[in-house]
């Protein structure tokens, strides 16, 4: 994804601590950031935007564009004399954005599946510690009554033998939602398949707006929001504030179909907490 100069500028404003009208910065990379909680959306109709965590901003223009200074590549982009060498100096490539070592993803499974992979038999059954990376992922099947779960957060998805609890009603594959920037090849490869997907992750505000921006818009009917059986008396019991205080919603409630994620939602609102799935690694 390019860093524009426009769009630049204004998360060099943002980062000034300035309020931008929402109409005047429409783009896929401030989507972006409003879905990772860096920057939100405020306004009875979200007029405006600001920026939300200064650190992560700067840690995601580093990791997803290496943009280490963004002063000075505002300043290379202004000048029409800035060559392809002045950029290197700035970021880590010769094209302004990063170019991914590997396309493909992250698997894991508690039980054995058998999978296909290049129109060749596998075994996803990988030992407790170790994980498998799909990188043809084109040619990557697997059995139709495969769920494809999607997990969030990375020691969920390390530790998945501690929450086999949980699915005993589906037989599960797990893809992990990082590294970030292989997302594109997961919605990719799902679309392409018959399996459901089932979205895990934190039980909170963030975690809704991560499924709703970044997997439900683009799977519609074929996924769906885990909600473990007890989430009320956990939620209420275990759940934490803070995580309900520092959080603010980056989608339109009223766009949300799903009964479930609707009552959820009320839910966090009635307790004022958000619970992390972390919670439910035994």
């Amino acid at each position: 994804m390019k860093l524009t100069l426009k769009i630049a500028k204004v998360l060099n404003q943002l980062i000034n601590g300035e309020t931008i009208p929402n109409s005047l910065v429409k783009s896929k990379l401030i989507d972006d950031l409003v879905s990772e909680n860096i920057i939100y959306r405020k306004g009875k109709h979200k007029k405006s935007i600001e920026l939300a965590n200064k650190l992560g901003l700067h840690n995601y223009l580093a990791n997803q564009l290496q943009i280490n200074d963004l002063n000075k590549y505002i300043v290379a982009l202004e000048n029409e004399n800035s060559t392809r060498a002045d950029f290197v100096k700035i970021t880590t490539d010769s094209k302004k954005s990063k170019e991914r070592a590997f396309k493909g993803f992250l698997v894991n499974s508690y039980d054995s599946i058998k999978a296909e992979l290049n129109n060749e038999t596998i075994i996803i059954n990988p030992n407790k510690g170790s994980f498998v990376f799909i990188y043809d992922y084109e040619s990557f099947k697997v059995p139709k009554e495969i769920i494809i779960v999607g997990v969030e957060n990375t020691k969920n998805f390390s530790q998945i033998h501690e929450q086999k609890y949980l699915f005993k009603n589906i037989n599960p594959l797990f893809i992990s939602r990082y590294p970030q920037n292989q997302n594109k090849d997961f919605i990719k490869w799902i679309k392409s398949i018959p399996n459901n997907y089932l979205h895990f992750g934190d039980f909170d505000i963030a975690g809704i707006g991560i499924y709703l921006n970044e997997y439900k818009k683009h799977l519609q009917g074929k996924a769906s929001f885990f909600i473990p059986e007890n989430i009320k008396s956990n939620l209420r019991d275990n759940g934490n504030r803070e995580r309900f205080d520092n959080q603010k919603m980056n989608f339109d409630i009223e766009k949300i179909q799903e009964s479930k994620v609707l009552e959820l939602i009320k839910l966090i609102e009635k307790e004022k907490k958000g619970l992390d799935q972390e919670y439910y690694i035994e």
